[in-house]
């Protein structure tokens, strides 16, 4: 979905794990397809074959913006990811390449890194070498794929272990490990749960950002539910020239359909 905003064209990719849930995951492509998407994005593809999706994908007419790298297990160390965790290099390494076999299926043109939770027990600093020398290896796997790659921090007061403390964290790994290949998702609904100052950050951080995700805060809802002042906000976004998708990470309120009135309202 192409959008005209007061500072240039956006395109919006529906988040297929959030939006849509009324409907059996397989059905919610046709169903985002109907509303005008043209992009989807969501975590998780590996509950499905790969060649399955694509041929979701194909039959809607969509485009997989965006997916995640694999998650362990619930109660595991690495269930939000093995990048931070020492020891789970190989869980870690397993999880970059199947990411980038789907994302080669798909035609996915980013995948997210995830972060993962930092071992109560674990040194700081030998955590964040980790992370690091983690990512750069990622960073070469993903030049050789073709795929760019995100790094997203989650905001503390929801996830408090969560690696990764800042969208700031994320850039300065980014600009060490190559900023060719690496870049920063830009969580609205994180960043102003972090700390806001949403439109001099986003501009600052801009020439590293190649994702987007949006929900108001509070409540993780439609943009327009909440406290963020999105008119400005995408306005601005349009301003740096940011030319990738914005995926709509949010619960809707009501029905999907129904809440998509907040796109003609905010970018009017």
């Amino acid at each position: 979905m192409r959008i005209e905003s007061t500072g240039g064209p956006l395109k919006l990719a529906a988040n297929l794990k959030w939006m849509y849930t009324e409907l059996a995951f397989e059905a919610r492509f046709d169903a985002a397809a109907a509303s005008g998407f043209t992009g989807v994005e969501f975590a998780s593809p590996y509950e499905l074959p790969a060649v399955r999706v694509r041929e979701l994908l194909d039959d809607a007419g969509l485009t997989q913006a965006l997916i995640n790298t694999p998650a362990g297990p619930a109660g595991s160390p690495t269930v939000m990811g093995a990048a931070y965790v020492p020891g789970a290099r190989s869980e870690f390494r397993a999880g970059v390449e199947r990411a980038l076999e789907y994302a080669g299926v798909l035609g996915t043109p980013i995948v997210h890194v995830m972060a993962g939770l930092k071992p109560a027990d674990a040194d700081h600093d030998l955590a964040f070498a980790t992370y690091v020398t983690n990512i750069g290896w990622a960073a070469e796997r993903a030049r050789d794929a073709g795929v760019q790659i995100v790094l997203e921090a989650i905001n503390k007061r929801e996830q408090p272990a969560y690696g990764l403390a800042s969208m700031e964290a994320a850039a300065a790994v980014a600009e060490a490990v190559g900023p060719d290949t690496v870049g920063v998702l830009f969580d609205v609904y994180h960043a102003q749960t972090d700390r806001g100052n949403l439109i001099e950050r986003f501009e600052r951080l801009a020439p590293l950002v190649k994702h987007v995700q949006v929900a108001d805060n509070p409540g993780r809802g439609e943009p327009g539910t909440g406290e963020i002042a999105y008119d400005r906000v995408l306005a601005a976004i349009a301003r740096t020239g940011y030319d990738g998708w914005i995926g709509c990470e949010y619960g809707p309120l009501g029905d999907t359909d129904a809440g998509l009135t907040w796109i003609e309202r905010i970018t009017r």
